[in-house]
């Protein structure tokens, strides 16, 4: 009984805010609450719900200070470089900002940490979707997928709860797993361009003025073939969209347009702004890199890390009170949204632990595992890792269930290393569950509905990971 309510209370809670029935902190409160009801367990809802604050407590203060922190090296001018940087390679072509927004989020990501990566990937190319009326689900789907693959690194936190669960060296599940991740990001950059091809397609030829036309103040987001929003609608919208090209003033030859320079004013970052810091770009500069270090080295933990960050930050940059606040404010609405969701799935995976559905879920899924798929347990776990790293927390799965799996692949003569290897394959979904704090900070700063994401990305993030255990059992590492 518990392990049929666990599925339904996730395929609820999945379904309603895919239709936009329910906002995704009620349906994080509401749904597991009344689910822990219907099983007998409503007077302990409470202890349920404080035991999910607690651990998450730690999550929702790191998150809170990385807005901050991050937010404030955006408005000092401390990523301007790369905004600029990517604008060059860009132009006005959207297959070229697509596939941008997959090597930034890649490369940033080599730092670890999710949230922080979602924030800059967001900041660098939120202003150029915008202004192109590209879908913005689009760039966060990549951003996710992108980062999803190199969360795997042992600093990431999937290998290293697999490396501590089997009680094996990261090293020897993550060096062997390269090929197959390469392929994995391959496979991303090979998705970027298709995507951006869509895109470029659905714009049409973009020219100089079609760049510089002004934005209104909001904007419907657009799914990618989904034929909605103010732009997708045939004659109407943006320009490109739907018309001939002609009538935009452009020839038709599909020649790339260029952005204007930088003194035409098109910047992903106002230039201007009045909270630019120039003259201590380096101290920011070396802040940064060494609170990076330090989460990487494992120092402090990483919450203790970004709140001294981040009151550094805040002192030095803006040493007058009022100033100060004024940053406080100027971030309040993307802390108080990702901080309230991560509060609000506190509860979804306080009941689901406590009341025993996870378990129960795990235990029937790996009862249900035919005997002759024994020798095969590698390919198994690849598999169940996919939508068991979804609709439960890295946590649960890998100390949890992947302990159970590689018991299993012993008896059958299959190595735990092969077992631990094949548990990272599900990452490129994974980064995109609703029980993952980062996600609410992407979809959040990109001004995406959190269904309308889901709904984009699982399909592709699926398919990534299908890729990257095919590369795996290709090349003989699962």
């Amino acid at each position: 009984m518990l392990t049929i309510l666990g599925f339904t209370m996730i395929a609820t809670f999945l379904v309603l805010i895919m239709l936009k029935k329910m906002s995704p902190i009620a349906a994080l409160v509401l749904i597991p609450a009344l689910f822990c009801v219907f099983v007998g367990k409503g007077g302990k809802l409470g202890d349920y719900v404080i035991d999910g604050v607690t651990s998450l407590a730690p999550t929702a203060a790191m998150l809170m200070f990385a807005i901050v922190y991050f937010g404030v090296m955006i408005d000092v001018g401390l990523f301007d470089p790369i905004v600029r940087g990517i604008l060059k390679f860009c132009k006005a072509d959207p297959l070229r900002i697509v596939v941008g927004t997959a090597v930034l989020a890649a490369i940033v990501s080599l730092d670890g940490d999710g949230s922080t990566t979602f924030m800059i990937t967001v900041s660098a190319m939120y202003p150029l979707y915008k202004r192109l009326k590209m879908s913005l689900v689009v760039m966060t789907g990549v951003a996710a997928m992108a980062n999803g693959v190199m969360n795997t690194l042992p600093w990431g936190g999937p290998t290293a709860r697999a490396a501590t669960a089997l009680k094996v060296s990261a090293s020897d599940i993550f060096v062997p797993m390269i090929p197959a991740l390469a392929v994995g990001m391959l496979a991303v950059l090979v998705l970027s361009y298709v995507l951006g091809r869509r895109e470029r397609k659905r714009l049409g030829v973009l020219t100089l003025d079609d760049v510089l036309v002004e934005e209104p103040a909001e904007s419907e987001t657009v799914l990618v073939g989904a034929g909605t929003g103010k732009g997708a609608e045939k004659g109407t919208g943006g320009p490109g969209v739907g018309n001939d090209p002609k009538a935009n003033g452009s020839s038709g030859s599909g020649t790339d347009a260029e952005l204007p320079d930088e003194d035409d004013g098109f910047q992903g970052l106002d230039p201007d702004r009045p909270t630019l810091r120039p003259k201590l770009y380096w101290f920011n500069a070396l802040l940064t890199v060494t609170l990076l270090t330090a989460m990487i080295m494992e120092w402090l933990p990483i919450p203790v890390l970004f709140l001294l960050g981040a009151a550094l930050a805040l002192t030095v940059n803006f040493p007058h009170m009022p100033d100060q606040k004024a940053r406080l404010g100027a971030h309040a609405e993307n802390v108080l949204n990702v901080s309230g969701m991560v509060f609000a799935a506190a509860v979804f995976t306080g009941v689901l632990q406590g009341t025993g559905m996870v378990d129960h879920m795990a235990t029937w899924l790996v009862d249900n595992i035919p005997d002759g798929m024994g020798p095969h347990m590698a390919f198994v776990t690849g598999v169940l890792s996919i939508p068991l790293t979804y609709f439960m927390s890295n946590d649960g799965f890998y100390f949890g269930i992947l302990p159970v799996l590689a018991e299993a692949g012993n008896a059958h003569g299959v190595s735990t290393l092969e077992i631990a290897r094949a548990s990272l394959v599900g990452q490129p979904l994974h980064m995109s569950s609703p029980l993952v704090p980062a996600v609410y900070v992407l979809v959040g700063m990109a001004k995406v509905e959190f269904g309308d994401h889901t709904r984009f990305v699982v399909k592709w993030a699926a398919l990534t990971s299908l890729v990257v255990l095919g590369a795996g059992i290709l090349f003989g590492i699962i």
